[in-house]
């Protein structure tokens, strides 16, 4: 398979968690993956195949229910707009590209990027968690949230499983 023929592949491949975060082969082979395997696995396809200016990226988005609909009532239920979550995705030859699920994710969040860097494939299991924990506790500060970094992380959790239940 090429480069396209892979992307497409992985495009297709459902939304879950894997059972190792640290194995990004998994998501063909468990045939799920989220968007921290799912782009890592990517990235280590294209830097293992030579293919140049593809670059992986964090990026910290205002996950609300309007860009994230599955998520129902789950955070205006507890008085919260939004609540910043880490998305991954790449870029290539500076073109994003979200392969999250079927239809690019990107595309709901680019105007809702509050912070994007980019890393390396190995970075996104525990780097891209304490990062995204580290900004967390930094908004909670800054916005005065009526919740502990706890509570908002709990909330965070009940959305992303909400995110992995099939359709």
């Amino acid at each position: 398979m090429n480069f396209e023929e892979i992307i497409k592949k992985v495009k297709h491949v459902p939304y879950g968690r894997n059972s190792n975060r640290y194995d990004f082969s998994l998501v063909l082979s468990e045939n799920k993956g989220t968007c921290s395997s799912k782009h890592a696995f990517l990235k280590d396809y294209a830097d293992e195949n030579d293919i140049e200016n593809v670059k992986l990226y964090i990026g910290i988005f205002k996950m609300n229910e309007v860009n994230t609909p599955k998520l129902g009532d789950l955070l205006s239920k507890s008085g919260i707009d939004y609540i910043p979550e880490a998305h991954c995705y790449l870029k290539i030859n500076g073109i994003p590209l979200d392969v999250t699920t079927s239809e690019s994710f990107y595309d709901k969040i680019k105007e809702e990027i509050l912070e994007e860097i980019e890393i390396i494939p190995k970075k996104v299991s525990d780097f891209k968690v304490d990062y995204h924990k580290a900004f967390l506790k930094k908004w909670i500060e800054e916005t005065n949230q009526n919740y502990t970094f706890d509570e908002i992380w709990s909330i965070r959790e009940e959305c992303i499983q909400k995110l992995s239940e099939q359709s």
